[in-house]
């Protein structure tokens, strides 16, 4: 049963969020590194690229919690669906966002690779590759009906309005008490407050998101 609902775009501190709530009590937490790594992830949200509402228990079977794209997309639906469940939306800088953004893009499905590619790093890439159609519905939703993963970032005034909306239509639809707007650089004390957990004797997690993903896409 989801407990904890993230609502934050890449690039907001989600990888510094899932180990956070993992420390917390509130994992397995569901995070694209899950999607691209598991088997068979990438195929329980292919439907939504035809149209079609997902089976939220199978597709989160196994986990409390969620990060990151691409259940951070489906924030709206989640809630309905966990109803008991809070939402934690991770801001940043809005164009400091954006320029992690763009490094997040150029690493992605459509980059040159080489021909010959590790195993674990091949079945990675095939993953990424595989999910594609995935992340194209979900950047139309979020920066314009045009937009395509392969295509980079809108420029910075487009995207940085599209995170606006994206904030403003969070906190117009979750209620209050349901709610934290958190930003990672705050550290454990919001965060536990507003999950009703006590503050751990130790420093936050804050991650190396780019540092993280680099890791994953060398088969590491």
């Amino acid at each position: 049963m989801v407990k904890v609902i993230g609502a934050g775009f890449p690039r907001t501190g989600t990888s510094s969020m899932k180990a956070a709530l993992e420390r917390l009590g509130f994992g397995p937490v569901y995070h694209m590194f899950d999607v691209l790594t598991r088997t068979g992830h990438v195929e329980r949200w292919l439907p939504v690229t035809d149209g079609k509402t997902l089976n939220w228990p199978e597709v989160l079977q196994g986990y409390e919690s969620t990060q990151d794209w691409p259940a951070s997309h489906f924030w709206r639906e989640q809630a309905e669906a966990y109803p008991e469940a809070k939402v934690v939306l991770t801001v940043r800088d809005p164009h400091r966002w954006y320029a992690s953004m763009q490094v997040l893009i150029s690493e992605g499905p459509g980059r040159e690779l080489p021909a010959e590619l590790p195993e674990q790093a091949a079945a990675f890439f095939g993953a990424m590759a595989r999910f594609g159609p995935v992340l194209n519905h979900i950047g139309r939703s979020a920066f314009g009906a045009g937009w395509h993963f392969n295509g980079g970032m809108p420029d910075d005034a487009v995207a940085v309005a599209a995170f606006h909306r994206h904030l403003q239509a969070v906190r117009s639809t979750i209620p209050a008490d349901r709610l934290l707007i958190f930003d990672v650089r705050e550290g454990w004390e919001p965060l536990c407050r507003f999950l009703g957990v006590e503050v751990p004797d130790e420093p936050f997690p804050h991650l190396n998101e780019s540092g993280c993903r680099a890791t994953l896409k060398m088969g590491m």
